[in-house]
């Protein structure tokens, strides 16, 4: 199976996503494109597309349609929702038309990735629906979009801005999580170097909470650094706050320690409704600073450090006062 294939099956309760997020490597702006599935325990499943664009001069511009599922299709690597659509191949394509309370916005972005897809998972075995939780892939680590947004009043050149695509999928929204990913440019003396993880909080059978699990992945030029032990909770210590998020992991291949923060960056809180009507509350950020220190235990120590790059989110269950929720 495609790592970007539908996993949806018709039954009920289901929700999946594909998302995509860039950052222009010149100046503070990022573009975040998602598209869901929501299949409810009662009613019929819907299909959603999401847009956010990111300025730290100004607020963020995000927007969400719902539209039923019979106006979506997914199929090898296309998804379509109302009049956006994701052809997630290597070169793809992604075009989007939306109606927003601010005006209207469209895209036309063209995609290339440079790097093989990755699994955050330790274990295959992770991806069985008898495993509670939800289930992560990332077809594409690091991508490159040229093309343009149009933005009421503005259009937007988009010109090798870095980022990744996602794909996950599952019976809920995992219960709680800290999710970031960061792609460190290449300098004179360092190579490209990507960090990926997770600290997340799922549910046993519905009632019972599990410990806090974190894995993170680390690549660098041709490197692949795993720290994914996620069930030894003694060598991981995480702390997840309303808009920071840090994480220290050490295991066979030595230690690594992550930190983003968006404090100072602007944040959209995402309303996700899960199948059973819960809500979850998402607080996106595509512009935090990120730094990565890994000791690797057969190499040399390095250190990468970005502002405004890193793709940091936030789930928790309860939104936040004053905040308007997407």
């Amino acid at each position: 199976m495609n790592v970007n294939d539908l996993r949806f099956t018709g039954r009920a309760p289901h929700v999946e996503s594909w998302f995509i997020r860039a950052n222009d490597p010149a100046s503070p702006r990022a573009l975040w494109l998602k598209m869901t599935i929501l299949a409810p325990v009662n009613g019929p499943a819907l299909a959603e597309t999401w847009f956010i664009f990111f300025d730290r001069t100004g607020t963020p511009l995000a927007h969400k349609d719902t539209v039923p599922i019979a106006e979506a299709s997914f199929e090898g690597g296309s998804v379509r929702v109302a009049r956006c659509r994701f052809d997630l191949t290597n070169p793809g394509s992604l075009r989007g038309e939306l109606a927003t309370k601010h005006g209207p916005v469209s895209y036309a972005l063209e995609l290339k990735a440079s790097a093989p897809p990755l699994k955050l998972f330790p274990s295959d075995l992770m991806f069985s629906p008898l495993v509670p939780g939800g289930k992560t892939l990332t077809p594409f680590p690091v991508l490159e979009l040229h093309g343009e947004v149009k933005l009421p009043g503005q259009t937007v050149k988009v010109d090798g801005w870095r980022g990744s695509q996602g794909h996950n999928w599952g019976k809920e929204h995992t219960f709680e999580y800290a999710w970031g990913q960061c792609v460190f440019p290449a300098t004179a003396n360092e190579p490209e170097t990507m960090v990926e993880g997770y600290t997340a909080r799922a549910k046993a059978g519905g009632r019972m909470m599990l410990p806090r699990m974190s894995a993170l992945v680390v690549r660098r030029g041709g490197e692949e650094l795993r720290f994914d032990r996620t069930f030894d909770f003694f060598r991981q210590e995480a702390t997840v706050g309303p808009r920071r998020w840090t994480l220290r992991l050490t295991g066979a291949g030595g230690e690594a320690r992550l930190r983003m923060d968006a404090s100072e960056r602007p944040m959209v809180c995402l309303g996700y409704k899960n199948p059973n009507d819960d809500m979850s509350y998402c607080f996106n950020s595509k512009l935090a600073d990120v730094l990565l220190e890994v000791k690797p235990k057969n190499g040399p120590e390095f250190r990468c450090k970005a502002e405004h790059l890193g793709a940091l989110e936030l789930l928790r269950r309860e939104p936040e006062a004053g905040m308007e929720v997407v």
